[in-house]
């Protein structure tokens, strides 16, 4: 049973009710605990939002993982393209994932940091116009055939993408606890996954125009998102005065230090599905492009997008059942660290069969779908809101670590060999199984 702060303000959490404003008896008020989650109050006490109006904050907040993964996802389709346009190799093409990648994983500590020293739209809004920005310099740098220009470019949406995803699920956990907040962080990563999915259809599409028009598509996406968190979200106050940048260190090292044992473990297994995930785009974009298979355009967006699909139906259904019940998370884990090891195991004989290896990769996909929404709800819960901006840029921080090594590694094993691609993957989730078995552990219900 989840404790409940008294405050000022009431709110409640029920997402299908409208609960009336005058005070409940602890009893009806343990019922709806149970049911809907705990109500977190205070100064920084959630409002009492009709059903309607939390559905409008949900789809506001998912709005910005949507666009900060439109910033990897859309390009995808393009890389083989912007090869031969550009007169530039294989592996300078994943650079324009990598660098983006390693740019925001290096940033996002210090936006999270800002985000709890200040406030968390203070910080994603104008990561948002930066991000749009930054697309608009790459678009031109394309026009004008210039690969630095799209490099540079892309290491300033970097910056940007850093203020974005991470700072949300943080906004996440300030605004809703309990089953309430498990609902809109599944909501967030399925709203990661669904841009995963219409991205490269969008990249594809948009390609059939003009090679670079997905460049230019960013600032449009930026917009909506900053209208969306500008005029449908109230964040909630702070309770206290944040601290000095050393005592904040201090206490992020001491939760490192005390949960640790199984926090660095969730780090890694996050990372690790990213990796797997945008490793495999990469590898599929290009050899759909090659014979026998000769598929182009949109076509070949449909055919990228079928495994990601898979990734966000699970992701959203996991999100929005699991709430803070932590035994059943810890057997989804370990259903979906099993699922991705056989079914990349598998990739090893049957990658040259395209219909079944999109199954095997879909179901590779639905693992990831089933262990990212879970390891979400116990980082983010695993602290208190003062902390939270740090913990889970550190854990975004090395997710966008896994999304950066993918293109370039999975670039480099496919000169070496197809089957070593997956062996390698396979291998590495065996590791990942094996780490969440013995070290991630939550209690039956999670914080």
């Amino acid at each position: 049973m989840e404790k409940i702060k008294r405050g000022k303000l009431p709110v409640v959490f029920e997402s299908t009710i409208e609960l009336p404003s005058s005070r409940r008896s602890s009893r009806q008020t343990e019922a709806d605990d149970e049911n809907s989650g705990s109500e977190e109050e205070g100064s920084s006490k959630k409002r009492n939002p009709s059903s309607r109006n939390q559905l409008r904050e949900f789809l506001a907040i998912a709005t910005v993982p949507l666009v900060l993964v439109l910033g990897n996802s859309i390009l995808v389709p393009i890389l083989p393209q912007m090869v031969r346009e550009l007169g530039i190799s294989k592996a300078q093409s994943s650079l324009v994932i990598t660098l983006f990648s390693v740019t925001a994983g290096l940033v996002i500590p210090i936006a999270g940091f800002l985000s709890d020293r200040f406030s968390r739209k203070s910080v994603i809004l104008p990561a948002l116009i930066l991000f749009g920005a930054a697309g608009v310099l790459a678009g031109f740098g394309a026009v004008w055939k210039s690969y630095t220009v799209i490099i540079i470019a892309r290491a300033f949406q970097g910056v940007g993408a850093a203020g974005t995803s991470s700072i949300a699920m943080a906004l996440v956990g300030d605004m809703y606890s309990g089953a309430t907040e498990s609902r809109a962080l599944g909501l967030t990563e399925a709203s990661n996954g669904t841009g995963k999915v219409i991205s490269p259809i969008l990249g594809a599409a948009l390609a059939l125009l003009v090679w670079y028009a997905p460049f230019f598509a960013f600032p449009v996406f930026c917009l909506m998102s900053i209208l969306a968190v500008s005029l449908l979200i109230k964040e909630p106050k702070k309770e206290k005065a944040p601290p000095r940048f050393r005592d904040y260190l201090q206490a992020n090292l001491k939760i490192l230090k005390s949960k640790g044992k199984w926090l660095i473990p969730a780090f890694f297994a996050g990372s690790l599905g990213l990796f797997i995930l945008f490793g495999v785009l990469f590898y599929l974009s290009n050899i759909l492009e090659e014979p026998p298979y000769a598929i182009n355009g949109i076509i070949k967006g449909l055919v990228l997008a079928i495994p990601l699909l898979g990734m966000v139906v699970t992701s959203y259904t996991t999100g929005a059942n699991i709430k803070k019940n932590g035994l059943l998370m810890r057997k989804l884990m370990l259903t979906a660290m099993f699922g991705m090891v056989v079914s990349l195991g598998l990739a090893v004989f049957f990658h040259k069969t395209m219909i079944v290896f999109i199954g095997l990769l879909t179901l590779n996909s639905i693992g990831i779908g089933l262990l990212l929404p879970c390891l979400n709800t116990m980082i983010t819960g695993s602290v208190e809101k003062e902390e939270r901006g740090m913990i889970t840029s550190l854990y975004n921080s090395l997710r966008y670590l896994g999304v950066a090594a993918g293109p370039p590694l999975f670039s480099w094993m496919m000169d070496k060999s197809d089957r070593l691609v997956f062996i390698t993957v396979s291998a590495l989730a065996l590791i990942a199984l094996g780490l969440v078995f013995f070290l991630i552990k939550p209690s039956a219900e999670v914080a």
